[in-house]
């Protein structure tokens, strides 16, 4: 990667940026203790449906709703057991109990003062918007796009593009951090931007232009000349 050719830094939010103080797990085990019901389902099994709930609502509430509702019908359950569970879910959770990685914030900071920078995430408006203010994300960044609600999710090129023209910079000239190969790297790489992996296996069809084992281990942002990692393509 030619860093001297870098002008914009685009960011992941969930998982490369931010957690929630609790974890998905645990508020949903919670919701079904409120409820008074046995697990219907696993959290995994919510957050594998999330994007194609999120292209078709715009509230994470009637999102967590409907999504609820079809995977509770799907184990022979009664949809309307899902929606309870949703619902207590949405009291439990609190969008804006959440936190930044550990060393995420110290990132973001290297590279806003020296880059352009910018969020692409997938999810809710609502929410998603919820999370960024409450962690003073808005302070760091140039613009934010939530893809799924604004334009179809990642990895489709459209949050990227849009992010691009409104910083009015080239996609050679870009750079996207992300922790999932699938969405990010798929994504950033269709439209010609450089990719950065954090945490995550990378994949045959989605190869990153660079890895991390952390966000906190992304030091090439942190002097004005970053170095290449060994994990980086040449």
């Amino acid at each position: 990667m030619h860093w001297d050719r870098i002008e914009a830094v685009t960011f992941d939010l969930d998982g490369t940026l931010l957690q929630y103080e609790r974890s998905p797990g645990e508020v949903l085990q919670r919701a079904y203790e409120r409820c008074g019901i046995e697990p219907i389902f696993p959290v995994e099994e919510y957050y594998a449906r999330y994007d194609e709930f999120a292209e078709q609502y715009e509230s994470q509430e009637r999102l967590r709703a409907e999504c609820f509702a079809a995977l509770a019908a799907e184990h022979g359950a009664d949809p309307e057991q899902g929606r309870a569970v949703a619902a207590a879910f949405t009291d439990e959770r609190d969008q804006s109990r959440v936190e930044f990685l550990p060393g995420a914030e110290r990132v973001l900071t290297a590279a806003s003062d020296q880059y352009q920078t910018a969020v692409i995430t997938n999810g809710a408006a609502d929410a998603q918007r919820q999370k960024i203010e409450a962690a003073g994300i808005d302070d760091h960044v140039e613009t934010v796009v939530v893809a799924g609600a604004e334009c179809p999710p990642k990895p489709a090129t459209e949050s990227f593009e849009q992010v691009l023209t409104r910083l009015g910079v080239d996609p050679a000239r870009a750079v996207h951090v992300g922790d999932t190969p699938e969405t990010d790297v798929a994504g950033a790489n269709a439209v010609g931007m450089a990719s950065l992996l954090i945490g995550a296996a990378a994949s045959v069809d989605a190869e990153p232009t660079a890895q991390y084992a952390s966000i906190a281990d992304c030091s090439v942002f942190e002097s004005s000349e970053p170095q290449a990692t060994e994990s980086e393509e040449t």
